[in-house]
């Protein structure tokens, strides 16, 4: 019986191609926006997830993604070194800055400074010198994937900048004396590595300018445990990268409209794919219900007509499915070349299939309906 159930499938070539089109345009949408939305989200995190040398992340309480401008007091370092269970913290400055290239094009760049002794939080990967190049006077490092577009000198014919290259930031002289690579940011400036006093130097005068105290636990201590230590001694709020990762991504959510344009675009595709798939199915059931009828007139159950139903609807299903994602991934990695967001994570394959299968049980099941009320006689009508 499930044999003849595929033949009556892929007989009529139309409405089978057009089943398996509409399910697979839905997994494929749905697939595809929920991975570009969490590709948003991963990026708002990629500079905690790029800087992993620090167990712990020290801020203040008002602190809501990475990028919000909430700086400590000064004595907030040597608090938190006194916090048993801490084997070392350095203090890190992040802020926006004028920047101003060779020719004269302004611009806005985000200058993380690091500790002057340890240099710890900086860039996953050097590209072109060393770290402790920012040693050097008046030294900062730019981003290597970056600086030729958003780094670029258009007063001067759009070269990128380069080692060796004088820039001003805030007014104050600096030189590149390397590049280095890293995680694409949500946020669109470009990145530029210094030391944590030349930051101060930089920036204008403020009485606060530690943006984050970085702390590592001792060998044998709970990180978790650790960080209420923290904040039961210092008032100020402690999370690991994995914590501050997703409280930016959180943020991000809950203040754009991005989860209300990618939840309203995937709910469309869940309903684009009812429509079509349930429409087409129907109309498919419809047409054969003459032989579900015959069958029913030969004795075949009412459990065994839906079964038959169920192995059609399965069939096209895990075709939709399997061709859908396999789409989306095909188009996520050109999003991906092109600079775009897109971040599949296992639990989009994991959704869009809930989601399929919930549009083929409820495609489904209006035919099953229909088959189990189909009288036997109507073959015998002319």
């Amino acid at each position: 019986m499930m044999f003849v159930a595929l033949r009556m499938l892929v007989g009529d070539r139309l409405k089978y191609l057009g089943l398996v089109a509409g399910l697979t345009f839905a997994v494929m949408l749905i697939s595809q926006q929920a991975s570009i939305m969490l590709g948003f989200m991963s990026r708002m995190g990629s500079f905690v997830r790029d800087t992993g040398q620090a167990d712990l992340w020290v801020m203040d309480p008002q602190r809501r993604f990475t990028e919000d401008q909430k700086p400590l007091s000064d004595t907030a370092l040597a608090r938190v070194r006194g916090v048993s269970g801490v084997a070392w913290a350095v203090p890190m400055y992040k802020n926006w800055l004028k920047c101003r290239l060779p020719d004269g094009t302004l611009c806005q760049a985000i200058v993380v400074g690091l500790d002057d002794a340890t240099l710890m939080g900086g860039p996953p990967e050097m590209v072109e010198g060393t770290l402790e190049d920012l040693r050097r006077d008046g030294g900062v490092i730019i981003d290597y994937d970056e600086r030729d577009e958003k780094m670029a000198m258009k007063l001067a014919g759009g070269r990128g900048l380069r080692v060796g290259d004088h820039m001003s930031l805030n007014d104050q002289d600096a030189v590149v004396v390397g590049s280095f690579r890293a995680s694409k940011s949500f946020f669109w400036e470009p990145t530029i590595y210094t030391t944590f006093s030349r930051a101060q130097r930089f920036a204008p005068a403020e009485r606060r300018t530690n943006a984050f105290v970085l702390a590592k636990v001792r060998p044998g201590e709970d990180v978790h445990e650790v960080g209420r230590r923290i904040e039961a001694t210092t008032g100020l709020r402690a999370m690991t990268g994995a914590e501050f990762e997703d409280a930016s991504g959180k943020f991000l959510l809950k203040s754009t409209g991005i989860l209300a344009n990618f939840g309203l675009v995937i709910g469309l595709g869940f309903v684009i794919g009812l429509l079509v798939s349930g429409q087409t199915l129907y109309q498919f059931t419809l047409d054969n219900l003459k032989h579900f009828a015959a069958l029913k007139a030969m004795g075949t159950t009412d459990g065994a007509l839906v079964r038959m139903v169920a192995v059609q609807v399965l069939v096209v299903v895990m075709l939709g499915y399997g061709i859908g994602l396999g789409a989306a991934s095909l188009l996520g990695r050109l999003i991906v070349s092109s600079g775009l967001a897109f971040h599949m994570a296992w639990q989009i394959p994991v959704f869009a299939g809930v989601s399929i299968v919930v549009i083929g049980l409820l495609a489904g099941g209006l035919s099953m309906l229909r088959v189990m009320r189909a009288e036997p006689g109507i073959v015998f009508r002319g």
